[in-house]
């Protein structure tokens, strides 16, 4: 039996969990119709997007699995590295608006690209989101590609 399905179906048990403890997105907004969009959007292994209330950055959505959503990778500002989770709560208490990119390895092959701000139209919420890869879009393309999304999954009321 391949070690691959115990870490899978632990993976999903622990995203079920934490699901199960966070507070819920808006309502009218289905997680698994979110889920098809940023999938659609974005969609890549090497990639982790989460929603979180605005003010505390704790998660509401989570995209992408565990490795990538915990891995601290590099945060574009010349001296950090930083996890996607950490940015979130930074993001909750300051609101900001990140869109970043860089090499992510030294012999400059691969690059990460990071996204990060408020929910349009939801001023409860922030979201953030890191890609890695060799073709990794520039963060301002994932987050153009996010809200998008959100937009098409209702998170983001339809202007």
């Amino acid at each position: 039996m391949s070690l691959f399905r115990p870490a899978l179906a632990a993976a999903f048990a622990a995203a079920a969990l934490t699901a199960a403890c966070a507070p819920p997105l808006p309502k009218g907004v289905d997680p698994l119709v979110l889920q098809s969009a940023v999938e659609v959007a974005i969609g890549d292994p090497n990639t982790c997007v989460l929603v979180g209330q605005a003010g505390t950055g704790r998660v509401v959505w989570t995209y992408g699995n565990p490795g990538v959503c915990e891995k601290v990778w590099p945060a574009c500002n010349g001296t950090d590295a930083r996890t996607v989770g950490a940015l979130l709560k930074a993001a909750g208490r300051e609101g900001a608006v990140i869109q970043a990119s860089c090499p992510s390895n030294p012999d400059r092959s691969r690059s990460v690209a990071w996204a990060a701000g408020p929910v349009p139209g939801q001023p409860d919420l922030v979201f953030t989101a890191v890609m890695e890869g060799a073709s990794a879009p520039p963060g301002v393309v994932v987050s153009d590609k996010l809200r998008a999304a959100f937009k098409r999954a209702g998170l983001t009321p339809a202007s």
